[in-house]
């Protein structure tokens, strides 16, 4: 097999890998688009998974590809990494990812997928680095303005889903205060399909563009696409946009209800309205996020509305025992995806070399 099409054959297996990814995203984060729908019954869960699944896939005719080029081209610096390896990297932190994801989709954890394929993806460029730089220093890899964005909404996607989720839920207290209970009920079990349709409209347009950027950067690395002017990452292939909202919604068709339960019933006992408020609130953050090419968590953004809307009714109303541990696997997403994909570079590049590549 000659030099092009080994490297054919790799970019093929990685663009699987990173499309793989994307499908373990949908049914992993399934429970973000879907919990609160299912939670208030306002849905069965295998109608709500095909309603989520749909608007996950129309997103790529609503959004641009701003948080793609943010992932791609603007948190990595591949570029100081040896050319002949920048593939393998990019295998091992998709591969990093995927292994993240499945161990907290098995306990239940509802992390962020997002954060778990950047800090994969910043593992296994790390460990490249290091590896044929072992006196560098390793930051030289990252790209700074790209980390304080996504480090900065870590820290704020969530709590700016709390705050709006606990002022839309107030004014909504106050607006139908003399409203019968029944009939806000009915009235907001009609509108939580439009707010279930709007988070997952903002999940597909959020974290498709994960893998968008992940794939682009996959094919400049193989020699398929170039670089645009000022090293910045080239425009994202039509079919790899539509490759990637196609997996994230067949990952949604799939479910993942231990998420769905923690997300649905164990931080917070929800009715429609509360519902509504909650992925009205979350599709607002994604929205602004998307827009600003910020790649923010739409798990992070979902839990803390579903919270502010909690603490609307009263304090007490939030298991904040459930959301203390949620908030752990929070932290702890980066730097364990980063070292599972630290650990999957060497045996890629192990692999690699006993096979001659």
């Amino acid at each position: 097999m000659d030099a092009n099409s080994a490297t054919l054959g790799l970019v093929v297996v990685i663009i699987i890998a990173a499309l793989a990814f994307d499908y373990t995203n949908g049914f992993h984060d399934a429970a973000n688009s879907i919990a609160t729908v299912v939670a208030t019954r306002v849905l069965s869960p295998g109608v709500a998974v095909v309603w989520a699944a749909f608007f996950n896939f129309i997103a790529v005719v609503v959004f641009g590809t701003a948080v793609a080029k943010t992932v791609g081209g603007d948190m990595v610096n591949i570029a100081v990494i040896p050319s002949s390896d920048q593939l393998y990297v990019l295998l091992a932190g998709v591969l990093g990812a995927i292994s993240w994801n499945l161990i907290t989709w098995y306990f239940g954890l509802p992390t962020s997928s997002s954060h778990a394929l950047v800090g994969a993806y910043a593992g296994s460029a790390i460990a490249a680095f290091q590896w044929f730089n072992p006196l560098a220093d390793a930051r030289a890899v990252l790209i700074a303005g790209g980390w304080i964005k996504t480090l900065t909404f870590i820290v704020l996607s969530p709590l700016i889903g709390l705050i709006l989720g606990y002022v839309l839920m107030v004014a909504v207290y106050w607006i139908f205060r003399r409203v019968s209970v029944r009939r806000v009920d009915r009235w907001f079990r009609v509108g939580q399909l439009f707010s279930a349709a709007a988070y997952s409209l903002g999940h597909g347009g959020n974290d498709a563009q994960k893998t968008m950027g992940i794939v682009t950067i996959v094919l400049v690395a193989g020699g398929f696409l170039q670089y645009a002017p000022g090293g910045k990452l080239p425009e994202i292939p039509l079919w790899v946009e539509i490759a990637a909202c196609g997996a994230i919604a067949l990952g949604t068709l799939s479910g993942g209800w231990r998420i769905v339960k923690t997300m649905g019933t164990k931080i917070v006992k929800l009715q429609p309205v509360q519902g509504f408020c909650a992925e009205t609130a979350g599709s607002i953050t994604l929205f602004t996020a998307s827009y600003f090419g910020i790649p923010v968590s739409t798990t992070h953004t979902i839990t803390g509305s579903i919270v502010g809307v909690g603490s609307a009714k009263r304090f007490s109303a939030v298991k904040w025992g459930v959301a203390s541990r949620i908030v752990w696997a929070w932290i702890l997403t980066i730097p364990m995806a980063g070292i599972i994909a630290a650990i999957w570079f060497g045996l890629v590049l192990a692999v690699a070399r006993l096979f001659g590549a």
